[in-house]
């Protein structure tokens, strides 16, 4: 079976977004933003409309929003860090209130999850990234570096909405060197 697999190296992840922000895609700029910066499945994702993310009588980005994950039925409350907020802040001037966050202008209604998995797939090639890159990556890769930055697996598993560590562990991807870093980096003497 061929898992996903996050996006490791910080670099990479950079280099991803980035490819966005050179081209001047600040819609796709920002699915890949939410992607990565706040564990949302796609569906999720493309599911927001634009008053759940902008206060468009104060003209204010939400700090936090609320959420029903289409999958679990569960919700979620998500705060917005300084990079998600960055992203809407540039994409504002051009979105209208009651509308999808990520818009197909040709239909008026959100883009499809194949559509937003070209879009991925694509950027991360035009990237220069050599690993398969899918939407569920962008999930995979906020966990992973969660972990890789000391956030607790009990917490990324609150976060994610998993029932068991078992399967937040495979979406963190542990890998063999990972476990090394462990035995290797822990002397009593």
């Amino acid at each position: 079976m061929n898992l996903t697999q996050p996006i490791r190296n910080p670099k990479d992840v950079r280099k991803f977004l980035n490819y966005f922000k050179n081209q001047g895609q600040t819609r796709n700029y920002v699915l890949a933003t939410f992607g990565v910066h706040s564990a949302l499945r796609i569906s999720d994702i493309l599911n927001l409309n634009t008053n759940d993310v902008y206060d468009f009588k104060n003209k204010t980005i939400n700090e936090n929003i609320i959420i029903t994950e289409q999958k679990t039925k569960k919700t979620q409350e998500l705060a917005l860090n300084k990079t998600i907020i960055s992203a809407l802040k540039a994409y504002f001037p051009q979105a209208k209130p009651n509308t999808p966050l990520i818009l197909n202008p040709k239909t008026g209604k959100s883009i499809s999850r194949i559509q937003a998995h070209r879009i991925i797939s694509n950027a991360a090639k035009q990237a220069g990234l050599t690993q398969k890159v899918s939407c569920h990556s962008l999930r995979k890769t906020f966990g992973y570096h969660a972990w890789k930055k000391g956030i607790s697996p009990a917490v990324i598993m609150a976060v994610y909405n998993h029932s068991s560590m078992a399967t937040t562990q495979t979406y963190l991807s542990i890998i063999q060197d990972d476990k090394n870093t462990a035995y290797l980096g822990l002397e009593f003497l």
